[in-house]
């Protein structure tokens, strides 16, 4: 690990932070880490440094746009999901219809994507191990109180992770015991019948450490058939073997439904925007994970001075009970599947000389299989008619299994060049495999796909003074198709006849991996202007996987899609704007991302911008503390208007909300309460888009309604 640039961390921990580069300390022993160095006869003695810090300083050694996420300022309001911990992050939109299963996009990955679905286009960890399967990122278990931190590497600068996505990759780090208090509580209540608690207690015991929480949401939802709950467990006991040898066990198990109120047009919204749709309450619409688990295991080995090993072995199960589509017959039919996955992970690190040059070498392996036990069934959820036969609810209709195994074997490397320049570099090869087939009423039309496909990237980074770093790098992202996709948006589908399967799709298709090459050239730093980051990204993208709903009622498909551009700007800026001593200070931070993502010549669409994001995507939060530890806030969020199908030819509106935050945080750091007043105006507007095909100007039913206004309350309180 090269010595950290100064700007790293913040002035008081210069010197610490200078030590930890240029002593190398193993990033299993972060959580505390301290040591000393003996300069001509001097001894200088560090102070401890937080696995917060430690982080934060890592990635500003990547040589291209990351975000850290800090908990403890997120959880100064209300973290109802994952919403709540993206917000003000540049680069990064994230957006709840009222639910846990918001819509993720950087970079315009899973830029296709509805809300409620696996999520697409990002490769997201837990502690380092992949959460991410071959059929995208089920959500149940990222309940934010459970995490001290989360690590975001846009683009292909998650490429030491094994990232390969187009988004890049987000890693969320649960708390352990060695940054958990002995005993918290805390409770949040509000608006819309929202109450959300949680109990947690975490310690060291000389070299064993643990950490539990246990969590309870529930709450009404803004809609009507909105409603929803969870509850879970995390817990994890690591065990330091000796100074070299530390391996930690996790457990995740959370359990959650929620009724899905479906999507209403922008008359509707403007309206009724609590209505549901007249179709999801007539089937009674539900997603239901009715208990998910995630066991693993991480284990890292610091060989000498200048050499780590970590192994991860993760064991996934997530069964799932959905009704939310029907046939455009109008049956209705509900699905449950039943996936396991297991991943492992293997990552070798070592600095050395390479011709004369500081250097280190990274290398890793990732890989998640879906078990053979991976199989779904639909089933009638209501009495059904299929051609004048009838059928009663719970008939077999089809059963099918969609597996899959990703496995990315990944070098890179950096060398300092010269003083304050380094060259990284890296490549990437992944192995996909995909097999998919309607098991009942058997069918011999079976796909089983193995493909090769690689990810080279290079870049640079320059420590241009103290306070400034500039970088640039190109890469190549590679995304393979989800499984389910496959058979989902097959046009191949049996006969029309009076059988409980008639019309659905009997036989999967084939689809490439999307691909991309990306240019991103940025910066960061320290300004009279506050921290700073800023970074321009230019990707053409190869058989982009867009999925459209093309005839209403049915479910989407996905399909490869012509040459598109994806390209962007993303700037943030957190400025103290005044200082007073015991007057208290002012501060105002901001997250501004403009994404202009298009075809390139499509024969149907031409340039047209594809649908589903917003255009310009601003957030701020102007901030007055004081130093007993009241403070208060004012924040607001503007989104452009968005086009709503392919052929650009509807548009949700723009809009702009705005919040305020009231609070004190005891300075025992024991104690905090807060007020978390959310879309003051009440504000009605789209907050999320699921694109169409062509809907001809008419105003389709695509948009889910944004949280009309909400007051939230909420109290913790820690014994250590």
């Amino acid at each position: 690990m090269p010595c950290l640039p100064p700007y790293a961390l913040r002035p008081r921990h210069l010197l610490a932070a200078s030590l930890l580069g240029c002593v190398v300390l193993p990033v299993a022993h972060a959580e505390t880490a301290t040591g000393s160095l003996q300069i001509e006869g001097v001894q200088i003695t560090e102070q401890a440094l937080t696995e917060q810090q430690v982080a934060e300083a890592q990635l500003k050694e990547v040589p291209g746009g990351t975000n850290l996420v800090d908990m403890q300022r997120v959880e100064q309001g209300r973290v109802a999901g994952n919403a709540d911990v993206l917000a003000y992050q540049p680069g990064v939109y994230a957006q709840s219809p009222g639910n846990e299963g918001i819509k993720i996009a950087i970079r315009g990955s899973g830029i296709n994507r509805g809300t409620g679905s696996h999520a697409s286009g990002n490769h997201v960890m837990l502690d380092g191990l992949p959460l991410t399967g071959s059929g995208g990122t089920p959500y149940e278990l990222l309940e934010p109180l459970w995490i001290s931190r989360a690590e975001v590497l846009r683009g292909a600068n998650g490429f030491d992770k094994g990232s390969l996505a187009l988004g890049g990759a987000i890693d969320y780090i649960t708390r352990t015991g060695r940054d958990a208090d002995k005993l918290q509580l805390r409770y949040e209540a509000g608006s819309h019948g929202y109450q959300k608690r949680s109990i947690s207690s975490g310690q060291v015991l000389g070299d064993v450490d643990y950490y539990v929480n246990v969590t309870d949401s529930r709450y009404d939802g803004y809609q009507d058939h909105s409603s929803g709950k969870g509850q879970g467990v995390a817990a994890n006991v690591g065990y330091r073997l000796n100074d070299n040898l530390e391996t930690r066990f996790y457990l995740r198990y959370r359990e959650t439904e929620h009724d899905v109120p479906g999507r209403l047009t922008k008359a509707q919204i403007e309206h009724d925007p609590r209505a549901a749709a007249a179709n999801n309450l007539r089937i009674n619409a539900h997603r239901d994970q009715p208990g998910s688990t995630w066991l693993a295991n991480k284990t890292t080995w610091q060989i000498d001075d200048d050499s780590t090993l970590v192994a991860g072995l993760a064991y996934h199960h997530y069964p799932m009970d959905i009704v939310e589509n029907s046939s455009p017959n109008g049956n209705t039919y509900r699905v449950r599947v039943d996936y396991s996955d297991v991943s492992g992970t293997l990552n070798y690190t070592r600095r050395h000389g390479l011709f004369g040059l500081d250097s280190t070498t990274t290398v890793g392996f990732r890989s998640t299989t879906n078990l053979p036990s991976s199989k779904s069934r639909e089933n009638a959820a209501l009495p059904i008619n299929v051609n004048g036969t009838a059928y009663p609810a719970g008939t077999l209709m089809r059963a099918y299994e969609h597996l899959g195994s990703d496995n990315v074997l990944h070098i890179g490397n950096e060398t300092e060049l010269a003083p304050d320049l380094w060259l990284t570099s890296g490549l990437a090869l992944i192995y996909t495999r995909r097999e998919v087939q309607v098991t009942w009423p058997a069918t011999d039309d079976k796909l089983s796909e193995h493909t090769w496909d690689y990810a080279p990237r290079i870049g640079l980074r320059y420590q241009l003074n103290p306070d400034v770093q500039l970088y640039g790098n190109v890469s190549r992202s590679i995304e393979p198709p989800h499984a389910w996709s496959m058979l989902w948006s097959s046009p191949l589908r049996f006969p029309n006849s009076n059988q409980p399967y008639a019309a659905r799709q009997r036989a999967p298709i084939s689809l490439d991996n999307q691909t991309a090459t990306t240019f991103e050239v940025g910066g960061r730093g320290d300004s009279a202007l506050g921290q700073w980051d800023v970074a321009y990204y230019y990707s053409l993208v190869r058989h982009e996987l867009l999925t459209v709903e093309i005839t209403t009622g049915v479910p989407p498909s996905e399909a490869n899609a012509s040459p598109t551009i994806h390209q962007g700007i993303e700037l943030g800026l957190d400025s103290p704007l005044w200082d007073g001593g015991a007057a208290g200070a002012l501060a105002l931070r901001q997250a501004y991302t403009f994404s202009d993502f298009h075809y390139r010549d499509d024969a149907t669409f031409g340039d047209n911008h594809l649908p589903g994001l917003p255009r310009h995507y601003y957030q701020a939060e102007l901030r007055y503390s004081l130093p007993n530890g009241f403070y208060a806030g004012l924040n607001t969020q503007y989104a452009s208007k968005v086009a709503v199908d392919y052929a650009n030819s509807y548009y949700a509106d723009a809009y702009t909300i705005f919040g305020a935050t009231l609070g004190y945080a005891s300075p025992k750091d024991d104690w905090q309460t807060w007020l978390d007043l959310r879309n003051l105006t009440d504000k009605r507007y789209a907050a999320t888009v699921t694109p169409g095909y062509d809907d001809n100007g008419a105003d389709a039913a695509r948009s889910t309604p944004g949280e009309g206004f909400g007051a939230y309350v909420g109290v913790s309180y820690s014994f250590n």
